[in-house]
C-alpha cells in the first residue's frame, strides 16, 4: 500500500508534528506499507526522516503552510501527483491555521479525497463538543462561543464525510454518534511513542527535577506549579529543580517570557524552550515527577503516554480526559484540585518524599503504556484501510455486474 499522510512534521512547530513523527516511524516498518508519502507543512529546515531502523521508502512533499488560504489547492495538487492508494489525515480543528477561514478551508480536504474515491481516514485528536473554548484560549465571549460551536458543528459534518473518523477516546465516539447520527466513527487509542524495554527508576544525584511539558498559556498554566514547588521547598528543605519544557501556546505568545520575568528570583528553575525529538528521552529520564498543571483538557494526552513509557510518576488534576485515561487505560498518579497551589504542593510532596511510592506509580504507568505501542496502533489503521478498500472494490463489482445485466 502506498499510504499518504497529511500532517505537520518535525521540525515544524505546528501542533501534532511529534505525533506524526512516531506514526511515520511505525508505519514504515509495517510490511503492508510499500511507500509513505508525507504531505507536510513547509519548514526552513529539512524533515526528520533519517531513521535508523529498516523500513519502506519515505517521500516528503511540503505542500501547505500554516494560515495559507491556498492549502486546499496545493494539497490536492500534490495528491494528484503522488496518487496514493489511501490517505490518513492527522488533524485537529486548528491544524491548518489559527485564522478562522484558513483553518476551516483545510478541513474540506477529507471530503475532497472521498469524492476522488481515495480511501480516507481522519484521525481527529479532539472534538469541539468536549472543548472548553474559554480555557483553550479561543474566546470568553458567550456570543462568540455559540458562533464557534455552530461553525465547529458544520466543520465536523465535513470531516465525518471521510470513510472513517478515528478518535482516541470512547466518550468521543458516543458524543459524535449521538449528535451526528453516523456510524463511521472508531476509537483507536492514542498509543505510546517509545517504550524502553526496562525503564530505570534510579535518578541521578542532585536536585529532584519536577518537570512539565507542553505548549503553555491557555489551560496549561505553570505559575501554580512554580509556587507549589516553592511551598514544598520551604516546608521540607528538599532540593528540587523546576523544569518547564516547551513553548507558548500559539494563542498566547509571550506567556513563558512573562512567567520567566515574574519568577526571576526563584532559584533552580529551567525553561528549555522547544524540545527536539532527540532531547525528549533524556528530559523524561532525568525527571522525578511529571506534572500536568492543567485547568481543562482537550484530548488524549500525549505527554501522559510519554511519561508512562519512561516509567514516570505523574501529578495531574482529576478532570476531563486525564480522568478518562486513568479509568480506561490504567494510568495512575497523585491528583490535585485545579488552580489550587496547596493541593498541587501536597500531591507533588506525596511523591518526592516517598521513593517507593514514586517507583510504584512509575511501574503502573509503564504497564499502562505498554498496552498500546505505536506498532499496534498503526496496524489498526492499516486493517481499517484494507476494510475500506475491500468494501469499495466489492461495491464497484456489484455496480459493474448490475450494469451488465
Amino acid at each position: 500500500m502506498k499510504l499518504a499522510i497529511v500532517t505537520s512534521y518535525p521540525p515544524s512547530k505546528v501542533t501534532l508534528n511529534e505525533y506524526a513523527y512516531h506514526l511515520v516511524k511505525s508505519f514504515r516498518q509495517n510490511e503492508k506499507v510499500t511507500e509513505l508519502v508525507l504531505l507536510t507543512d513547509e519548514t526552513p529546515e529539512g524533515k526528520e526522516i533519517n531513521f535508523t531502523e529498516n523500513g519502506c521508502k519515505v517521500t516528503v512533499k511540503e505542500c501547505w503552510r500554516f494560515n495559507s488560504y491556498a492549502n486546499v489547492i496545493n494539497v490536492v495538487r500534490a495528491i494528484n501527483i503522488v496518487r496514493p492508494d489511501a490517505i490518513l489525515f492527522n488533524l485537529q480543528f486548528m491544524k491548518f491555521g489559527d485564522k478562522k477561514v484558513a483553518a476551516a478551508l483545510g478541513l474540506f480536504l477529507p471530503l475532497i479525497c472521498k469524492l476522488k474515491q481515495i480511501p480516507t481516514i481522519v484521525l481527529l485528536h479532539n472534538i469541539l463538543e468536549q472543548t472548553d473554548l474559554e480555557c483553550a484560549g479561543f474566546t470568553s465571549s458567550k456570543f462568540l462561543q455559540k458562533a464557534y460551536y455552530f461553525i465547529g458543528t458544520s466543520l465536523t459534518k465535513l470531516i465525518l464525510k471521510a470513510d472513517l473518523v478515528a478518535v482516541t477516546m470512547d466518550k468521543y465516539v458516543t458524543t459524535l454518534q449521538e449528535k451526528y447520527k453516523v456510524n463511521n466513527i472508531k476509537m483507536i487509542p492514542h498509543g505510546t511513542f517509545e517504550i524502553p524495554k526496562k525503564p530505570s527508576h534510579i535518578l541521578a544525584k542532585g536536585p529532584l527535577k519536577i518537570m512539565t511539558f507542553g505548549k503553555f498559556g491557555t489551560y496549561k498554566k505553570v505559575e501554580p506549579m512554580i509556587e507549589a514547588v516553592e511551598k514544598i521547598r520551604a516546608s521540607t528543605g528538599l532540593n528540587l529543580e523546576i523544569v518547564i519544557a516547551g513553548t507558548d501556546n500559539p494563542n498566547v505568545p509571550g506567556y513563558l517570557a512573562s512567567v520567566k520575568e515574574k519568577y526571576k528570583n526563584v532559584s533552580q528553575i529551567t525553561f528549555t524552550g522547544y524540545v527536539e525529538e532527540c532531547e525528549v528521552e533524556p528530559l523524561f529520564n532525568e525527571s522525578a515527577v511529571v506534572v500536568f498543571p492543567y485547568t481543562s483538557t482537550t484530548g488524549s494526552s500525549g505527554v501522559l503516554h510519554q511519561a508512562g513509557s519512561y516509567g514516570k510518576a505523574v501529578v495531574m488534576p482529576n478532570l476531563g480526559d486525564l480522568a478518562t485515561l486513568v479509568k480506561d487505560e490504567g494510568y495512575r498518579g497523585e491528583f490535585f484540585e485545579p488552580e489550587n497551589v496547596a493541593s498541587l504542593a501536597d500531591a507533588i510532596e506525596a511523591i518526592v518524599i516517598n521513593d517507593a511510592y514514586r517507583i510504584a506509580l512509575g511501574e503502573a504507568n509503564y504497564k499502562a503504556a505498554t498496552a498500546f505501542p505505536m506498532e499496534r496502533i498503526t496496524n489498526m489503521y492499516l486493517n481499517k484501510f484494507q476494510e475500506i478498500i475491500f468494501n469499495k472494490e466489492a461495491s464497484e463489482s456489484i455496480f459493474s455486474d448490475s450494469l451488465s445485466i
